[in-house]
């Protein structure tokens, strides 16, 4: 048996923005299942979905921000903010495409979102001990 030292590591993402959005997207089908569980066994109204939501893609480009500014060392915001930035770019995109939804002012609210819950997890990340 080989010792602990000689063991391969696994192969980790090389870009801290693509961990990032990794890690986030990981965090935003959590969320969204458990949206879907309250929704589904509590008296919870369909109506207060769209600011939940808001608060599942924050929570997921916190998240993301978080492991982006960790893996970079250096310049939490800037990674944790690039991350929030294409993080509501892809979601966008993948709104306009699935459900042909256009933009908006909550489009807007929505990448300020992430772009700010990004920079900020970016900000906490890189200043955490690995």
């Amino acid at each position: 048996m080989n010792p602990v030292k000689q063991v391969p590591k696994p192969p980790q993402i090389g870009s801290p923005v693509l961990a990032g959005i990794l890690f986030a997207l990981i965090w935003l089908a959590a969320g969204a299942l458990l949206l879907s569980l309250l929704l589904h066994f509590s008296n919870m109204k369909e109506n207060n979905l769209p600011n939940l939501s808001l608060a599942v893609h924050g929570v997921s480009s916190l998240a993301g921000g978080f492991v982006s500014g960790r893996r970079s060392g250096r310049k939490g915001w800037y990674h944790g903010g690039l991350l929030g930035v294409i993080y509501g770019i892809l979601i966008l995109i993948i709104g306009f495409l699935a459900a042909d939804a256009s933009l908006s002012l909550r489009s807007a609210a929505l990448l300020g979102i992430a772009l700010l819950a990004g920079a900020f997890g970016g900000m906490i990340g890189v200043n955490t001990k690995k």
